[in-house]
């Protein structure tokens, strides 16, 4: 069975049979509005991939036929992923305490965004994707809970958990399955962001070596962020919070901060991100709120800004680019859109083609280069990170997967 994609029209039978209702057919008083037209009823089905006709059909595809693959899974487990979907699907788990902008609305309340980023799975990467929303927050039950789950699925997407737990959460699964384990928010933001940024620097004839960064936000994607770019050899990069910038000399720092102090922030800058922006290339916003006009004048000339809060940006784009050599966003109103969906669909397919037991640096830093190799002679300042509608994108990038877990040897096949 597959995840089908379902195109909803809200006045009539969908091509997969499921009736979808409008407002006006419930009678309500509300205006129309097509994104409750859209949910209706749900995104996703689940559609057979093989005939059930008649009772041949049916004595293969269940009893009695299906008992002599299952005896033969049992003699050889390995058989699974030749007899059954499990290497070409995906669970997406969340606990719904860090969804979109919304924060913690709750599992119920998720689903639509769990229902979305199975659909994003398939539409892009051609991956089946099941949502799972989960009636805890607690680490080690979220833990146990997947570990219970995997022998369903040949990958985990986690989504939409809260920091600090996610990294806790995510680093316990990676311990424990020898499936990948991936937190899109973290990695799948890393990935996007550095693919944009070697771009940005190609374009002036610079490399990230080159160039010093400010990140403005320590939570699940500031942190992988900073981590990825250090991975990959940026000069040097600082991240912000609430409090100002995450040095050494804060005595307030979680565990995980206090790890970030330790690897970030080479300059040594204490205080505000203002002061870090004075003389920054680069700003990358993962954060919200609103950075001051003065503080991005203070930037280096030809700096770039980033800014990826939904759906304001921490910099309007009108206000960076008075400064900003190349400016990108979270929108897909402007150039330049840092897009998840540009990484995670491409990043499982190569890793569940060659069914990889983990997904390493070197992966999603192939990840990365494959991105921004797409775009190719046509780079340009607003033109640094290709479209997700780019048909080359997830091909260039399960291609790149696939041959750099057979090159770190956590490819199976």
């Amino acid at each position: 069975m597959a995840a089908e994609i379902v195109n909803p029209r809200s006045d009539s039978t969908t091509d997969s049979g499921i009736q979808r209702t409008s407002a006006a057919d419930t009678g309500a008083d509300e205006p129309f509005d097509p994104a409750f037209a859209l949910h209706r009823g749900g995104k996703m089905a689940v559609q057979s991939t093989v005939p059930i006709r008649d009772k041949d059909d049916l004595s293969l595809a269940y009893t009695p036929g299906v008992a002599k693959v299952c005896s033969a899974i049992a003699a050889d487990p390995e058989l699974v992923h030749d007899y059954t979907w499990k290497s070409q699907v995906v669970a997406v788990v969340t606990d719904g305490t860090a969804v979109l902008g919304l924060g913690d609305i709750g599992p119920e309340a998720s689903l639509p965004v769990m229902e979305g980023k199975a659909i994003l799975f398939k539409q892009f990467g051609g991956v089946d994707a099941v949502p799972i929303a989960l009636a805890t927050t607690d680490a080690d039950e979220i833990v146990e809970t997947v570990v219970r789950l995997a022998p369903s699925f040949g990958g985990v997407n986690l989504e939409d958990i809260s920091a600090p737990r996610c990294f806790e959460i995510e680093r316990k699964l990676q311990e424990r399955l020898d499936i990948p384990v991936f937190h899109d928010d973290q990695h799948g933001t890393a990935v996007v962001t550095l693919a944009a940024l070697r771009n940005a620097a190609k374009l002036s004839g610079r490399t990230l070596g080159d160039l010093r960064g400010v990140i403005s936000g320590a939570g699940a994607a500031g942190v992988a962020i900073a981590k990825f770019l250090l991975e990959a050899g940026i000069g040097d990069v600082a991240v912000a919070d609430r409090k100002g910038i995450v040095s050494r000399d804060r005595e307030d720092l979680t565990d995980v901060k206090r790890e970030l102090a330790e690897l970030t922030n080479r300059a040594g800058i204490s205080g505000s991100l203002e002061k870090a922006l004075a003389g920054a290339d680069v700003f990358i916003g993962v954060s919200g709120g609103t950075v001051p006009e003065a503080a991005v004048a203070s930037m280096a000339p030809g700096a770039y800004v980033f800014a990826m809060a939904n759906p304001n940006p921490e910099v309007h784009p009108e206000v960076a680019h008075k400064y900003a050599a190349v400016v990108a966003t979270g929108r897909s109103d402007f150039p330049n859109q840092i897009n998840n969906v540009l990484a995670f669909p491409g990043i499982f397919a190569g890793a569940l083609q060659v069914r990889a037991s983990r997904i390493t640096e070197g992966m999603k830093i192939a990840a990365a280069n494959a991105l921004a190799d797409v775009v190719g002679d046509e780079l340009a300042a607003d033109y640094v990170i290709p479209s997700p509608f780019d048909e080359r994108v997830a091909p260039a990038v399960t291609a790149a997967v696939a041959a750099a877990a057979r090159a770190e040897g956590v490819a199976r096949r």
